[in-house]
């Protein structure tokens, strides 16, 4: 293939290769050329030109294959485009030459088809430079089209379009003659000809007047001959040519109209031909007018069909705005035409019309409008209503009879109701909220005029009203409560009315039916109102004849509606129904034979009726509340069933008695029994097993049923994949819902609500817009054949047998058409309950079952009929797959083997290669494997066989689903199997467009075949490769958009294995393109390719999708390159359509998605969209932030009024750029083009709610992308640095304005987003400082903004979720406003997780949310109390039941617990927090005397009882302790039981809002008292607390929980001290007092009662888990690693608390007790003092140091453990605990050095408090004073300095005992240390600070000396002192702190010389020369205090005010 890839084609290599392979090298050399023409220069292509050209020309001739012949042609013209067009002229000759050529043999016609391709393609491309030739061209081309065969009339007629095309209005002397040639071909036996000429008619409309002019009519219709038998692809071309030309006729190009006087058509007339063809079809109605008036002959489907796409087409092409203005005239034509007598001659087919109509609406009013237009449009829909309604009342109470047309008015009008009631359902539920306008204004009366509706006498209108109802409470929730209680109000008003009974019933149950798309629901009340009613209804049934019927199908409708609201209602009323159900039916044989011989026809109705209706209404008991089905209901259920079917077999003989008017009853009896038991399990009625079958059977063979009616169920049950044989691809087109009418099922299509009103209130089908039942003839065999799929897999062999042998039996006794009716019932029937087998993995049985099943189905194999063989293929395959035995498959493939060796008929071809592929598809490729090899020779074969497309569709079909199948297995035949696949691409006509679309399958299945390998390099590999590629070429620019998307997804499949070789730049171009097509299919499937795209490379594909944009205006890349010929490109001709195709604007790819998602209705397509915008958001949102912020501002601030903001002109540049000639047509572009191009509408809410979204998860992204995002400072330096720097915080007024509209729009899902938001917003940006207003958040410039978002949403008519939503903005607002107006510079600590936590700070400032509580504090209080008692009820375990309240609690009823407790779930522990800061600020004081009157007033029924836990006394006996011990127990309660076990998903806010309720609740004296008088609810909580550690990490959950544990233990301290204070009053001994306390006489703690240990047990785990080396388990294990790393801040927080807790645990205990945990205790305060006691660089003290130094000064010092019992142990103690602490202040080499300071100052502290154990202990004292040793010889002044203010607290000591030791052992070398300052004077602060210490300590010495030493004392002192001072000389130059240590000793010297005077003399004698210095130093001193006063004169008193100002500033 690389070969291929040169300028000039490579002839040797085409020569070297063989025959086979030459049209893949010649194909593989065009498209190369293809590619590289466009880009090469100009001047090598005019080098080799000629070389070129005759090897082009040369093609010609080669019989190249379609797809070669339409590349060579788009290359030649290219190549005279590009180069020179000498001999254009001759090329063109030649091809003429060729065309005129008379062969007429099959070998010449490829040849003569490129001819005729070049020609269109030369014309297109040059246009007018060859004009002179063209008069030859065409009259050459129309001469050969009278003898040519289809395929060459569709190729002619496709270059005549070029023609046209290419000249535009020059080719005008030839319009007629084309028009007249091709005119006679719109009826052309072949389809694809129909197609071709519609799309040249299409394009010579765009020039030739007369077409929509004079020859308008005779245009009309051929158009309705041609749609006559037409096919879809023929329907979509003839409509869209229909249609343009009446919207041209209308509406002329202006162009055209100023060159000649045109009479325009008017609007009626365009309009009533376009109704001849809805309502008469296309049998020549100019001819035989008179006749076809008659009513006679019914409407040809097709032509309705085709009309109907005709109407969109032609609104479309006119635009949204002409719509706009025209809505009310179009509105009543088009509901004019549905009430026409033709359209409606029989029921169906009046369904039919109807179908048409709605679609027809809603394809128009549905898309081209906006949401305002949309409004309008309502009103005006709402005003016909209206008008119809009043006709209709006049007739009704027309009561003399004149009015004789009356009722045939009323039936036509009925037809206009639904379609005008569907459309406005439709309108409103897409609307959705912004429809309130409609419903709000008056002058609507929107609600009045569509209840009225529901007394129309027409059994259809009044359900399509009640339709409408629901779709309206859909759309506006807040609307379905009232219109429940109107509706039930009116029915008990006009009870005597049957229209009324029937229509306020039906708007009931529909409305019921819409709760559960309502997230807020109804009332619970409301169940108990519906039943009342319905019961009512039965129970006066029999009353009045006249209402009868009314009444009971009301009241069994009504019940059966209930049932879709779920367990939770229904529970309350099920005894009550189920004794309704068992009376409908008769209790037994006995009375059923008395039944039969009583009643007339009328009574045998109603009875039927009201049967129907309880079966209907248990059906939809047992779909909606399958939690109540036990099994005890299941069997009073069977009585009333098991009733039924007994009635089932009396019921003929009842019939025939009182006439065949009870049929439809009877049927409708059977459906709903059918129904029900199709839900429930088939072991229940295996009783009734042989009546049921023979009623099944008979149902479906049409027994007793003289119409030949087919079920409907048989495509689905056949497999998606075998749409390309039954055509049920339909399904999948825009036009799905006027399609199903040409579906050759019964009554395919013809849905509609009045075949069965209970589908009113079921669940809509999805893809559905309104439920569509089908008629009871066809239901009744569609639930029949259901149920037989059930109840197959449970009968015995023997019965299967039977019914098999009858089915054989009944094919055999039918005759002609009846035959197929009962065959294609048979079939579904058999394949139900194939499925049904295989699904409960059972064997269809012995072998003669098997046997007849086998001959049943291989007889249908040959069946004329293709849905039939392809039924049969499929039942073949599930036969094998029940089956599963290798000899029953064996047998069956070789069956099929040698039928197709030996078969030459196309039928059995066909069915017995589909049965191979069926075999294939269930049985694996594992068990077919043996026959792979013969199937697949077989089915290559057949796949060659070019006289018959219809074999080789099936063969590939099969051969896809056998390659499929096999896997890996296929893999040594999938080169052959290419190689053909590529042959057939290469040769089959374009118009067979199933065999391409099976190829399109075999090459997506091969490709899945190769899977991986196709990355590799191999040889055989990339020939492979490239051929995938090639057949992947193929088939992209196949005309037909099914092959188109089986294109796309064979590239998506390559791109997934082998993504280097997929070309995106071309790739994705054309995917864009096929983003506008009309072909739904084409759509989803770029979708889903662009999605998988957009998931590795969003950058490049959004790239290439912008460059399509840039060469939006220019033809050569546009219209050639992306869509080579574009007419043939899914039947888009015309220029607008066309150039839909390149509207992608500077808004890049996301833009055209996202205005996708507005026109788009198919729920995958748009999932899919979601999810391509969402994978390009995440990958590129953040590097190009202001285009996609820009793309949801413009999204969310699109006002409806919008409506031209299209494609850059590309419509114009188009027209104009004819290869630079301008003319006078395209000068006067034509009216609004750019208008109609692209009707433009403004994004609707669900495009901007997702814009919403997307908003939100930007914010998110950038969250996790950068801190700069949330940082205006770095954000700014950011943008200085580097402009193209994008950051977040620089949009913050865009992203509040953009959260702003959403949240203030009429849509409610909008507002939510835009709250969630803005919500979002305020959360990330709350602690983002203002950098220009220090102290202040850069979001309090946004208040208002915030505040103007949020007041709407507290407006009297918001729906409540939304309030909801709303306030917790609010909150969070408020929050942060608290925050930064508390604290401006501390940093966020209560990160605001959860919303509703408004208490975390109890320091409020004045302007905060306390402020709006504050007063509303009592009724708060008591509703929070309320809720808490709730939750405590509602979380009881299932068995405690009985214990809830009969009539629920505050805020439920027990209808809704179920839905309640989720919301409690949801919000107890915000409230719990809440009640916990109420009851410490004033609740423990106050009573609830008030709360019983405040709380009835709430909820209208006094739940006094309920709410205070009184059972039998009232609110007000209670006293305030009784109440507040209740309000205690339920808080802890509540705490304990959540903190227990809270479920691992539990929001952390919800640990944490407990813990702090309870912290703060032990804040007050109450609770403490509380807590502390029953101490085994400290220690049950304890260990609770205890537990949660150990599931829950966080460190903030720990820290909360030591605060508690920390109240815990005060309260018991505060309870103890009180306890032993009382003691001491009393004045008892002293012995009794010190037994108080935990551990008595012995010490014994025992677990699990005692406090202590609780609270012991605890702290040791939560030091373990942040010191693990505390404990000897641990650090002896040996996966423990001894590590020593600082603790992190938090560990270090935790740790000094919980060291705090231990050293207050003694004060709990007994003396005996403390010292049991006194060894524990004080062990770990020391180690932990080791371990954290590390020497930092700043010399800053850890928390858990000081924690500890503090506990062990509160144990030393604790008075109560020192009584004589304790005295030894406690001295033992307390010395070990000082060797401990000496231990471990030495260093080691391995550790880090430990903080001198820290241990110095605990050995202080033992000597200091514990002095009277330690004195005396040698080895201890030695040890003490060596450390003060080593600290005064540090080399560090902070530790000097340190170590002499404790000496100084040793030295003083009042025990002399203790100190003198001391004194003499560290005094001498204090004294040294600080004689040598004098030659070391300090540098820094601390050294001075150092000395400073030292003198205080030496001054304190001479202080404690007797008066006799003070002599020496001071000897040492005062030369010390004076030795500091320095001469003037060196003063002056000595650094700060030296001086400062001059003044020291100068001031101290002055303050001892008064203290001790005589002393101070003697010394100052004996040293003269001390003398000397202390005097200069005196008199400089003096001196210099003199001159600092002398500098500082007056002005100083006018320096104050300037620092003033300054102060005032600030």
């Amino acid at each position: 293939m690389e070969l291929a890839h040169s300028l000039l084609l490579n002839e040797e290599a085409l020569a070297q290769i063989t025959e086979a392979k030459r049209p893949v090298f010649i194909f593989e050399w065009l498209r190369f050329l293809d590619k590289v023409l466009v880009a090469a220069n100009k001047t090598d292509v005019k080098e080799k030109q000629k070389k070129l050209v005759e090897q082009l020309t040369g093609l010609i001739s080669s019989s190249p294959g379609p797809p070669t012949r339409k590349l060579l042609a788009k290359n030649l013209a290219a190549l005279y485009s590009i180069g020179d067009t000498f001999t254009v002229f001759q090329t063109l000759d030649k091809c003429n030459d060729i065309i005129r050529n008379k062969d007429d043999t099959a070998a010449y016609l490829p040849t003569k088809l490129a001819a005729v391709a070049c020609v269109g393609a030369f014309y297109e491309k040059m246009g007018r430079m060859l004009g002179s030739a063209f008069p030859e061209t065409v009259n050459n081309l129309l001469k050969s089209l009278k003898s040519a065969e289809s395929q060459g009339r569709s190729e002619i007629l496709m270059s005549l379009q070029k023609v046209l095309n290419g000249l535009g209005g020059a080719a005008a002397s030839s319009h007629r003659d084309i028009y007249k040639n091709a005119r006679s071909l719109l009826t052309d036996r072949s389809m694809a000809v129909r197609c071709a000429v519609a799309k040249c008619l299409l394009e010579l409309q765009n020039e030739a007047v007369f077409m929509w002019t004079a020859e308008l009519e005779n245009i009309a219709t051929l158009c309705f001959k041609a749609l006559e038998n037409s096919n879809y692809g023929v329907r979509v071309a003839v409509s869209k040519l229909l249609g343009t030309v009446m919207a041209t006729a209308l509406m002329p190009k202006q162009a055209t109209v100023m060159r000649q006087n045109v009479k325009r058509a008017t609007f009626d007339e365009v309009l009533e031909l376009m109704a001849t063809g809805f309502l008469r079809g296309g049998s020549g109605f100019l001819k035989s007018g008179g006749e076809m008036l008659k009513v006679g002959g019914s409407v040809n489907r097709e032509v309705r069909v085709g009309v109907t796409q005709a109407y969109v087409v032609f609104v479309t092409t006119l635009g949204g705005q002409w719509l706009e203005r025209s809505f009310a005239t179009f509105l009543s034509h088009v509901l004019d035409l549905v009430s026409h007598p033709r359209a409606t001659q029989t029921h169906v087919e009046a369904v039919y019309s109807r179908r048409c109509v709605s679609f027809i609406l809603r394809a128009t009013v549905g898309s081209l409008l906006g949401e305002k237009a949309q409004i309008a449009a309502a009103k005006e829909i709402c005003q016909a209503i209206g008008k119809q309604m009043k006709a209709v009342e006049a007739v009704v109470n027309d009561t003399s009879g004149e009015n004789k047309s009356g009722a045939a008015d009323i039936a036509a009008s009925q037809h206009v109701m639904v379609c005008a009631l569907q459309e406005l359902g439709s309108l409103v539920q897409s609307l959705n909220a912004t429809a309130s306008p409609l419903i709000q204004e008056a002058s609507i009366g929107l609600l009045e005029i569509v209840t009225s509706v529901l007394l129309h006498p027409s059994m259809a209108a009044r359900l399509a009203a009640a339709w409408c109802l629901r779709c309206v409470a859909v759309a506006l929730p807040f609307q379905l409560t009232p219109f429940l209680d109107r509706c039930a109000e009116r029915l008990n008003n006009l009870k005597t009315s049957p229209e009324a009974v029937s229509g306020y019933s039906f708007a009931m149950a529909a409305l019921l039916g819409g709760v559960h798309q309502c997230p807020l629901g109804i009332p619970h009340a409301k169940g108990k109102m519906v039943v009342s009613i319905a019961e009512d209804l039965l129970r006066t049934a029999a009353q009045n004849s006249r209402l009868s019927l009314q009444r009971t199908q009301a009241g069994w409708l009504l019940l059966g509606a209930l049932m879709t609201l779920g367990p939770s209602v229904v529970r309350y009323h099920l005894p009550k129904m189920l004794l309704l159900w068992r009376n409908v039916f008769p209790r037994s044989l006995k009375e059923l034979e008395a039944e039969k011989a009583r009643g007339d026809s009328f009574t045998w109705q109603v009875t039927l009726e009201g049967r129907a209706g309880a079966l209907c209404a248990m059906r939809s008991f047992v779909a909606h509340c399958p939690e109540l089905l036990t099994e005890d209901v299941i069997r009073k259920l069977m009585t009333p069933i098991e009733c039924a079917m007994t009635m089932m077999s009396h019921i003929p003989s009842v019939i025939k008695a009182h006439g065949a008017h009870l049929k439809a009853s009877a049927a409708m009896v059977r459906l709903r029994l059918y129904d029900i038991l199709a839900l429930l399990p088939p072991k229940t009625y295996e009783g009734s097993f042989n009546a049921l079958l023979r009623e099944l059977v008979a149902e479906f063979t049409l027994t007793d049923n003289s119409a030949n009616t087919t079920t409907s169920l048989l495509r689905s049950l056949c497999h998606y994949d075998d749409s390309v044989l039954l055509g049920s691809w339909l399904q999948e087109t825009d036009h799905k819902s006027i399609e199903d009418q040409l579906q050759p099922n019964s009554a395919s299509g013809s849905g509609a609500l009045e075949h069965d009103p209970s589908s009113i209130y079921l669940r809509i089908p999805a893809g559905e817009a309104v439920p569509g039942p089908l008629p009871l003839g066809v239901s009744v065999i569609d639930a029949s054949v259901a149920l037989f799929g059930v109840v197959f897999p449970h009968v015995s062999y023997k019965h299967r047998l039977q019914m098999l042998d009858h089915f054989a039996e009944c094919v055999k006794q039918a005759k002609g058409v009846r035959q197929q009716a009962v065959q294609l019932n048979i079939f579904t029937a058999v394949l139900s309950a194939l499925k049904g087998l295989a699904e409960n993995k059972s064997t269809l049985g012995p072998e003669e079952v098997r046997k007849s099943a086998l001959t049943l189905v291989m007889g249908a194999l040959d069946n004329p009929n293709p849905i039939l063989r392809c039924a049969a293929g499929e039942a073949l395959g599930r036969m094998a797959q029940v089956v599963g035995e290798a000899t029953f498959i064996a047998r069956m493939a070789q069956y099929s083997f040698d039928k197709l060796k030996s078969a030459r008929d196309v039928v059995s071809r066909t069915g017995h290669s589909l049965a191979l592929g069926c075999l294939h598809r269930y049985v694996g490729g594992i068990g077919s494997g043996q026959h792979l090899k013969t199937s697949v020779s077989i089915l290559l074969a057949l796949a060659q066989d070019g006289t018959s497309p219809e074999v080789q569709t099936w063969s590939l079909h099969s051969l896809a689903l056998i390659v499929d199948s096999s896997g890996p297995m296929y893999r040594g035949y999938v080169e052959p199997t290419l190689s053909l696949v590529l042959t057939l691409l290469l040769t089959v006509p374009p118009s067979h467009t199933e065999v391409h679309q099976c190829l399109g399958r075999c090459l997506g299945a091969i490709i899945t075949t190769v899977g991986p390998e196709l990355q590799g390099n191999g040889a055989t590999i990339s020939t492979i490769r490239s051929s995938c590629l090639v057949g992947c070429a193929i088939t992209q620019d196949h005309s037909d958009s099914l092959v188109q998307a089986a294109a796309i997804s064979c590239l998506q499949q390559l791109h997934m294995f082998a993504p280097r070789h997929v070309n995106l730049s071309s790739l994705v171009p054309s995917l864009c393109v096929h983003l506008c097509s009309s072909h739904l299919l084409l759509r989803r499937a770029a979708v889903a390719c662009l999605r998988q795209l957009a998931q590795r490379e969003a950058a490049e594909v959004c790239e290439y999708a912008m460059s399509l944009a840039k060469n939006a205006g220019d033809k050569e890349s546009s219209g050639a390159n992306v869509n080579p010929f574009s007419p043939g490109v899914s039947s888009r001709s015309d220029i607008h359509c066309r150039h839909q195709g390149v509207n992608i604007t500077e808004t890049g790819l996301e833009g055209l998605l996202f205005g996708m998602l507005d026109r788009e209705t198919d729920r995958k397509l748009c999932s899919d969209i979601h999810d391509t915008l969402g994978h390009m958001l995440s990958s590129l949102a953040v590097e190009k932030l202001s285009h996609w912020l820009m793309l949801c501002k413009d999204v969310l601030a699109a006002s409806s009024d919008m409506s031209t903001a299209t494609p850059l002109s590309s419509g114009k540049d188009e027209e104009s750029e004819k290869k630079d000639e301008m003319d006078d047509d395209t000068m006067f572009t034509t009216l609004g083009e750019e208008d109609k191009s692209k009707p433009f509408v403004a994004p609707r809410w669900a495009t901007r709610v997702f814009a919403a979204d997307c908003l939100c998860r930007i914010i998110n992204l950038c969250e996790n992308a950068d801190q700069a995002h949330f940082d205006l400072a770095m954000a700014r330096s950011a943008k200085l640095r580097n402009p193209t720097n994008d950051l977040l915080v620089l949009h913050l007024s865009d992203l509040i304005r953009m959260a702003f509209m959403a949240a203030t729009d009429h849509s409610n899902q909008l507002r939510m987003a835009g709250l969630q938001a803005l919500e979002d917003i305020i959360k990330k940006f709350a602690s983002v400082p203002e950098p220009e207003f220090p102290g202040h958040v850069i979001l309090e410039q946004y208040q208002a903004n915030v505040g103007a978002a949020l007041r709407p949403a507290f407006s009297q008519d918001t729906p409540s979720d939304i309030i909801a939503k709303a306030c917790q903005v609010y909150v969070v607002a408020m929050n942060i406003k608290k925050e930064a107006e508390s604290k401006p510079k501390r940093t966020i600590k209560n990160t605001d997780d959860d919303e509703d936590d408004y208490g975390t700070i109890d320091e409020l400032p004045p302007d905060s949310l306390i402020t709006l509580v504050q007063p509303e504090l009592p009724t708060l209080s008591r509703l929070w109390l309320a809720a808490l008692k709730d939750y405590a009820l509602l979380t009881l375990p299932a068995e405690f039941a009985s214990q809830l309240p009969p009539d629920g609690g505050a805020f439920y009823t027990p209808e809704t617990i179920d839905t309640a407790r989720l919301h409690y779930r949801n919000s107890w522990a915000p409230i719990l927090h809440a009640v916990a800061l109420w009851l410490n600020s004033t609740g423990f004081t106050c009573s609830e005397s008030t709360e019983a009157a405040t709380i009835s007033g709430l909820q209208k029924r006094s739940t006094s009882a309920s709410l205070n836990q009184a059972s039998g006394t009232t609110a007000c006996a209670k006293s305030l302790p009784e109440i507040n011990k209740d309000r205690m127990h339920l808080i802890l309660g509540v705490s304990i039981q959540f903190l227990c076990s809270p479920r691992p998903e539990e929001p952390v806010e919800h640990v944490t809002a407990c813990l702090q309720a309870l912290h703060t609740l032990l804040d007050s004296p109450y609770a403490r008292i509380h807590i502390a008088e029953d101490q085994l609810i400290g220690v049950e909580l304890l260990s609770v607390l205890h537990r949660l550690l150990l599931t829950w990490n966080p460190s903030s959950v720990q820290l909360l929980v030591t605060g508690v544990v920390q109240q815990i233990v005060r309260a018991a301290q505060d309870y103890l001290q009180e306890k032993r204070n009382t003691l001491n009053e009393d004045d008892m001994e002293k012995e009794s007092c010190a037994i108080l306390g935990e551990g008595g006489d012995s010490g014994g703690l025992v677990p699990g009662k005692s406090l202590v240990f609780a609270t012991m047990e605890l702290l040791m785990f939560i030091l373990v888990r942040h010191m693990p080396h505390l404990s000897t388990k641990m650090s002896d294990s040996p996966s423990h690693v001894a590590v020593k790393t600082r603790l992190s801040e938090e560990s270090a927080r935790l740790v000094a608390a919980t060291v705090t807790i231990l050293s207050d645990l003694p004060s709990l205990c007994s003396p005996a007790g403390c010292m049991t945990i006194l060894p524990t205790v004080l062990f770990l305060i020391a180690r932990i003092l080791k371990d954290t006691a590390i020497k930092s660089a700043d010399n800053q003290v850890p928390p858990p140091v000081s924690a500890a130094l503090q506990g062990i000064k509160s144990i030393v010092t604790l008075s109560l453990a020192k009584t004589e019992e304790t005295q030894k142990q406690w001295t033992a103690l307390i010395r070990s605990t000082l060797a401990c602490i000496l231990e471990y202040s030495q260093p080691e080499d391995s550790m880090p050095p430990p903080d001198e300071v820290s241990m110095l100052t605990a050995i202080a502290l033992f000597l200091w408090s514990a002095s009277s154990e330690i004195i005396g202990v040698q080895s201890l004292q030695n040890g003490c004073m060596n450390r003060f040793k080593n600290a005064l010889n540090s080399c560090d002044p902070w530790v000097q300095a340190k170590c002499y203010q404790l000496l100084l607290s040793v030295f003083q000591h009042s025990n002399r005992a203790l100190s003198t030791p001391y004194i003499h052992s560290l005094a001498p070398i204090v004294v040294e240390k600080l004689k040598a300052v004098e030659r070391n004077r300090p540098a820094s602060n601390t050294e001075l600070l150092a000395v400073q210490e030292g003198i205080k300590v030496l001054e304190t010495l001479v202080a404690l000396g007797e008066e006799q030493n003070r002599v020496q004392l001071l000897a040492l002192l005062v030369p010390t002192l004076i030795s500091y001072l320095l001469d003037e000389n060196s003063f002056a130059s000595a650094n700060a702190a030296s001086k400062d240590l001059h003044e020291f000793a100068l001031q101290n010297l002055m303050h001892i010389g008064p203290l001790y005077p005589h002393a101070f003399k003697t010394v100052m004698g004996a040293a003269p020369e001390l003398k000397v210095r202390l005097e200069t130093a005196v008199r400089a001193s003096q001196a210099s205090k003199a001159k600092a006063a002398a500098r500082q004169p007056a002005p100083a008193i006018h320096s104050a005010p300037t620092i003033k100002l300054k102060t005032s500033f600030f």
